[in-house]
C-alpha cells in the first residue's frame, strides 16, 4: 500500500517578512487560492488516502497544520521537538509506517512545491510504485528536465536506462550534484543528461530504514528507541529526549549519495520548489509592465516588480524596476531582485539583536 509523508517543518527564511517562525511559507497563500501545504495535500487526492498520510512538522506548527488539514487524523500530524534535517524526519515517519504496514511503500514530498498537473503527478508516482514492486530494495527519485540554467537547485545526473522495465523515462542515477555555479549549470543544461532534483522520493519504508541503519547507525539507535515507545504513556518524553540527541543530516547525504540502487524517473509534470521571492515571478501572471502582484498595488513607471501585500493596504512605487516589495503588519522588505539571497541575512540579524517580534 502507498503511504505519503509530507515534510512541512521548514522555516522559509528566504520569504521573510511574510514567512515567520510560527507561520512559515508552506502555511501561506503564495501561489493560488490555497496554502502550499493544502495544495500538496490536495494533490494526493485519488492517490493516497488521508488515513495513510503523515505530516511531519515542528512542534510549534502542529495546531496550524491540524487547522489547515482537518481531513488528516490528528495523530498523523507529528511535531518534531527540534530541527534535525530530513534524514531524521524520514526515519521517524518510516518507523511509524512499518509498524502499521511492514511492506508499505512510502512517498516523501516537501510541502512547498508547485506542480502544474495532478494527473501527470499521479502517473509518475504510479510508475515509481512499479519500479519498486519489480525490485523492492530500489529507491526512486523524480527528476525535472531543466528549462534554464538554475543555480538554486540540486541536480541529478542520469545513467543508463533501466533494463527489463516498461516504465518510460526511467534511468539509473549516475550521481547527485550540489547547486552549481552559472557556468556549470549551463553545462548541465546543454548536456541533456541532468535533471533538477525535485526532492520527491519513493521507497519501501523498510528499505529506507535498512539503509539508514547501515549508513547512520547512531541516528537509528535513537529512532529505534522512539519507535519502541510508540503507543506508550512515555512516548512524548522519549521522543523529546531521543530526537534532540540526533545529529541532523539531510537524506541526500545520509542515503541518496551512498546507496547503490537508486533510479530516477523523468517527471512529465512542471515543477517549482518556490525557494525565494523570485519564484513568485515565475509562477504568477505578470501585468503589462511585467509586475507580479498579490494585494493592492499602484505602479507608476515601475516594471518587473514582485509585490506582495494585503488588500487593505495600498503599495505604490514610482520609477522602480526589478525590485521585491513585501509588506506585512509589522515589517516591510524592499530589495533588488539581484540581492534576494541576502534575505536570510535579515533573519540572522534579527536573531542576533533578539528582535523576536519580527521573526
Amino acid at each position: 500500500m502507498l503511504h505519503a509523508v509530507i515534510m512541512a517543518g521548514g522555516s522559509g527564511t528566504r520569504f521573510w517578512p511574510a514567512s515567520r517562525a510560527n507561520n512559515p511559507k508552506q502555511m501561506l497563500q503564495l501561489v493560488g487560492s490555497t496554502t502550499m501545504l493544502q495544495s500538496t495535500f490536495q494533490r494526493l487526492g485519488g492517490l493516497v488516502s488521508p488515513q495513510h498520510t503523515l505530516v511531519m512538522t515542528n512542534k510549534n506548527l502542529v495546531d496550524g497544520v491540524c487547522e489547515q488539514l482537518p481531513d488528516i487524523p490528528p495523530e498523523h500530524i507529528v511535531g518534531e521537538p527540534s530541527k534535525r534535517d530530513t534524514a531524521a524526519c524520514i526515519a521517524l515517519a518510516a518507523s511509524m509506517i512499518v509498524r502499521a504496514d511492514p511492506n508499505g511503500i512510502m512517498l516523501v514530498l516537501p510541502a512547498d512545491h508547485v506542480i502544474n498537473s495532478t494527473s501527470q503527478f499521479h502517473d509518475c508516482m504510479r510508475s515509481g510504485m512499479q519500479l519498486i514492486e519489480q525490485q523492492p530494495e530500489r529507491i526512486v527519485t523524480f527528476g525535472i528536465r531543466p528549462t534554464y540554467a538554475a543555480e538554486s537547485f540540486g541536480y541529478i545526473q542520469r545513467g543508463d536506462a533501466l533494463a527489463n522495465t516498461k516504465v518510460a523515462g526511467s534511468y539509473r542515477v549516475a550521481s547527485f550534484r550540489e547547486k552549481p555555479n552559472r557556468q556549470t549549470a549551463e553545462q548541465y543544461l546543454q548536456s541533456g543528461l541532468y535533471y533538477w532534483n525535485s526532492g520527491i522520493f519513493m521507497w519501501r519504508a523498510s528499505t529506507i530504514l535498512e539503509a539508514l541503519t547501515r549508513f547512520e547507525p547512531d541516528m537509528m539507535q535513537h529512532i529505534n528507541t522512539i519507535s519502541d515507545a510508540m503507543g506508550t504513556p512515555g512516548f512524548k518524553v522519549t521522543l523529546q529526549r531521543e530526537f534532540d540527541r540526533i545529529h541532523g543530516r539531510s537524506i541526500d547525504y545520509a542515503v541518496m549519495e551512498r546507496y547503490s540502487e537508486v533510479a530516477v524517473i523523468e517527471a512529465t509534470f512542471r515543477w517549482d520548489d518556490v525557494g525565494s521571492w523570485q519564484a513568485i515571478g515565475r509562477l504568477t501572471q505578470p501585468d503589462e509592465q511585467g509586475n507580479c502582484v498579490r494585494g493592492k498595488y499602484l505602479p507608476i513607471q515601475s516594471q518587473r516588480m514582485i509585490v506582495y501585500g494585503e488588500e487593505d493596504h495600498l503599495l505604490v512605487t514610482i520609477g522602480m524596476q526589478d525590485t521585491i516589495v513585501v509588506h506585512t503588519h509589522n515589517a516591510t522588505l524592499v530589495a533588488p531582485k539581484s540581492e534576494e539571497e541576502r534575505v536570510r541575512e535579515v533573519v540572522k540579524q534579527l536573531e542576533s539583536r533578539q528582535w523576536d517580534e519580527f521573526l
